[in-house]
């Protein structure tokens, strides 16, 4: 466990893991392997007895320590874990010829560690596709259609379930469809920004040239602006049957956030388990202001809606189980055993079996651990089932084998680059890391609360101590802009798209209302034109 929240430095480290630096490259794509011959040591104060464990779950087998009776360390005998590369959900990443342990949970997340020079960016994206005649969304007839066009025109490899085209792979990237048809590119692990954005404009490319000749467009938006959820065909995704039905039994804008938001979100690494805790809490504090700079959802309906990112509103009121800006990860004492702590008391949806998906809504990853699934007696989870589990949870960030910025609206496509530059600037050079805990050393629990609840509606005008949220934006700004020159690839440019808000903080929602009540004449129909990809 490890307490980051000092200004100046770093503050020591209770209890820690050290990561193997043998890892390959490729730790952001949910395609990849587990990857192997991570070592993974912690200690922990037991009642003054020491216990130590070396995990190396992901090659050799696993040897872990537990203490017996009369505080004797036994030893659990080895078992072999045999990985595949598998994206999920995928059936058998890992077969263990033992049942899984919290351990072994512990260091899957642990095994993300990666050496400075094996960082890498991934970017993903979603967009919405529609009629470009009639505005409507697409069916999933044409949707299908698409997908297998580009799998014709541009060699992707076709994914399909249950007989139906769902997905695209190629090189570490995937394309694949959210609930109501979204569109998402899952880019692959690059180096520098300059290939991630690359990658972005050849993924629209070829979109656009084939989209046109179906007659559908693709909009950079945060929200549905005009369609109800009544109105949004529906993807013929198993998982996405389960959540649907299990949603409006929890929450009440459930099915908006499946149906009608769109995102851009950043996939980044971490050197350690100190490391990845500094980027959490960086990242779950600054996240409303990343939230406000994107803000790109102020119509619903087709109308206003009060927000300018209804977008981020909406996941206030998405199963509470399951979101949030996760308060624990500022305890002074977080690490990967409290994450791992935090998932399994996360309800589960699905577990997938021989191609299909077996309804595990409600019930309890633990009880799965131990074998007592009600629905599956006797059965236990596999890696690939954890890493599963593991997209069902939903908060700001979110960390797998890497962390994930989730906070952003969907947008125009130069901010699709922009996104990933501004985490990258803050997160990837050690001084910006640094002036970011800086900065957010003293905020309290209710500050940053205050901030997830009010900068969805008032943005980078939301009061904050005594200014504006704004300001801070501009010192936070200025050290992801330093951050990206010290990283030496030329990359400052990227933020260009963003230097207009940050200086007069409006955001690209208050634009767009602006038009929305002069020349468009009360109408959101302009929007599909203007945000057009």
């Amino acid at each position: 466990m490890t307490s980051i929240l000092t200004a100046g430095s770093s503050a020591p480290v209770l209890a820690s893991f050290s990561c193997s630096n043998s890892a390959p490259d490729g730790a952001l794509s949910g395609g990849n392997a587990v990857r192997a011959g991570v070592k993974v040591s912690r200690s922990t104060n037991l009642s003054g007895i020491r216990r130590s464990g070396n995990l190396n779950a992901f090659s050799q087998g696993v040897r872990s320590f537990s203490v017996g009776s009369g505080g004797i360390l036994s030893t659990r005998r080895n078992r072999n874990l045999h990985v595949v590369a598998a994206s999920p959900p995928a059936e058998e990443v890992a077969i263990s010829t033992e049942p899984l342990t919290k351990q072994d949970l512990i260091a899957y997340l642990a095994s993300g560690c990666k050496p400075r020079e094996k960082w890498r960016i991934g970017t993903e994206h979603e967009k919405f596709g529609f009629e470009l005649d009639t505005l409507r969304p697409a069916e999933y007839s044409k949707i299908a259609a698409l997908l297998e066009g580009l799998a014709e025109r541009f060699e992707w490899e076709r994914v399909l379930e249950n007989g139906n085209i769902i997905a695209l792979k190629m090189n570490g990237q995937s394309v694949s469809l959210e609930p109501g048809g979204q569109f998402e590119l899952s880019g692959a692990p690059l180096e520098t920004l300059h290939q991630t954005c690359a990658e972005v404009n050849s993924h629209l490319y070829q979109v656009k040239a084939v989209a046109e000749d179906l007659g559908l467009g693709f909009l950079g938006i945060g929200f549905n602006p005009k369609w109800p959820v009544s109105e949004i065909p529906v993807m013929p995704k198993g998982r996405y049957d389960i959540m649907r039905n299990y949603m409006p039994k929890v929450v009440s804008h459930g099915l908006d956030m499946m149906f009608r938001t769109c995102t851009v979100q950043v996939n980044l690494d971490f050197s350690s388990e100190e490391d990845m805790v500094k980027k959490f809490q960086v990242g779950l504090a600054l996240q409303p202001i990343a939230t406000a700079l994107f803000a790109n959802s102020p119509f619903s309906d087709g109308k206003p809606n009060g927000y300018i990112s209804y977008r981020s509103h909406i996941w206030t009121d998405v199963d509470k189980n399951r979101t949030g800006d996760l308060p624990f990860v500022f305890s002074g004492k977080f690490g990967f055993e409290d994450y791992v702590d935090y998932a399994l008391d996360v309800p589960m949806y699905f577990v997938y079996r021989k191609g299909r998906y077996i309804d595990c809504a409600g019930l309890s990853f633990k009880d799965f651990l131990n074998g007592k699934l009600p629905n599956m007696p006797g059965e236990t989870p596999t890696l690939n089932d954890w890493e599963n589990h593991l997209t069902t949870i939903f908060p700001e960030v979110r960390l797998k084998r890497y962390l994930e910025m989730r906070g952003a609206d969907g947008g125009p496509w130069k901010r699709l680059c922009a996104l990933p530059a501004f985490w990258v600037g803050l997160l990837y050079d050690d001084e910006s890391l640094q002036g970011a805990l800086d900065i957010i050393h003293d905020w309290t629990e209710g500050e940053r609360a205050m901030l997830r609840r009010k900068v969805p509606k008032m943005g980078l005008q939301t009061p904050f101590r005594d200014g504006l949220l704004k300001h801070v934006t501009q010192d936070v700004f200025q050290l992801a802009k330093e951050g990206l020159r010290r990283r030496g690839y030329k990359e400052v440019g990227f933020l260009n798209e963003l230097e207009d808000t940050v200086k007069s903080g409006k955001t690209v929602s208050e634009k767009l209302l602006e038009s929305y009540h002069g020349k468009w004449g009360g109408t959101v129909d302009p929007v599909f034109e203007e945000l057009l990809y």
